[in-house]
């Protein structure tokens, strides 16, 4: 095997993040008096009914005792912290603070949990593209002007990156033993369950109209159930680290979409994140032609 397929790997999870991007555009179209933790408990949900219809007909879940359960629950677990924990962080310290440390962080703790349970090298292009794309992601989140510190914030957007980071090392190790379509599944349904309590809690009359069905099935369906099935087939081939780095498209696309679509002014500084996130995404996907050598995790 040669190194494109690493490189075709990283296309599949640049395709991800870009889907991940829309979440917020999707969101400004909501209705007012939207609760976001119920948007990502129905994102959750209509995301693993989504997967569950593929893969009964691919028919590749397996049976039940062919599952390590303990990690699939943590793979959920870690799903649902994230979506708590980031939306909690963007309350408490605003979008600025909470993207900039809630998805800068990331790559960094998937760096470390690669090296520390997969024995992945950090070379020198991950560093290298890592500090490009974060860079990237400083002058976009902090292109808005209002900066708000709040140290319950920051805990929270720590937690998330960290969330994000530990379900990507706990998929990759899955991986070895499963399809993705049936990894996805049993991950995104599990995550949905552990946020059900929240639908029982919550005001949910504005969920009927037109538009939030619409906006739910998006996020749903593109953002969760096509998303995750890339990123789950990307890091099939893709080190923890790298996956997580080029994860960092999300907010590039975000920004962009922000401006083509919502009409928001683009500034300089904004532009320039965009540029150095792209050029640290492209260290990362365009890679010379060499040997590839699997990676193992024993679950």
């Amino acid at each position: 095997m040669h190194k494109e397929r690493y490189s075709t790997g990283a296309w599949y999870i640049l395709g991800a993040a870009l889907l991940w991007g829309t979440t917020g555009t999707a969101q400004a179209f909501a209705p007012a008096g939207f609760d976001p933790r119920v948007i990502g408990a129905l994102r959750l949900f209509v995301g693993g009914i989504a997967l569950l219809a593929l893969s009964l007909y691919r028919r590749d879940l397996g049976g039940l005792k062919e599952w390590n359960w303990k990690w699939v629950f943590l793979a959920a677990a870690f799903t649902a912290i994230y979506q708590l924990c980031f939306f909690a962080a963007v309350a408490k310290t605003g979008v600025a603070v909470g993207t900039i440390v809630g998805i800068g962080c990331a790559p960094v703790f998937g760096g470390l949990l690669g090296k520390v349970f997969r024995k992945e090298q950090l070379s020198r292009r991950w560093v290298f593209a890592t500090i490009l794309a974060i860079a990237g992601c400083v002058l976009l989140s902090l292109s808005s002007g209002s900066i708000t510190i709040d140290s319950t914030g920051i805990v929270l957007a720590v937690a998330a990156g960290a969330s994000y980071a530990l379900y990507t090392l706990m998929i990759k190790g899955l991986l070895e033993h499963h399809a993705p379509d049936a990894i996805m599944t049993v991950v995104v349904c599990a995550g949905g369950l552990l946020l059900s309590p929240l639908l029982l809690t919550c005001d949910r009359a504005w969920l009927f109209q037109p538009r939030s069905l619409a906006v739910t099935l998006h996020l749903g369906i593109a953002t969760m159930a096509l998303s995750y099935w890339l990123f789950a087939r990307g890091l099939q081939t893709v080190q923890v680290g790298s996956a997580v780095t080029l994860s960092l498209a999300e907010p590039m696309t975000a920004a962009i979409l922000g401006f083509a679509v919502l009409g928001e002014t683009i500034q300089l500084q904004s532009f320039s994140g965009i540029c150095l996130i792209f050029a640290g995404l492209l260290v990362l996907v365009l890679r010379k032609k060499q040997k590839y050598q699997a990676d193992t995790f024993d679950l």
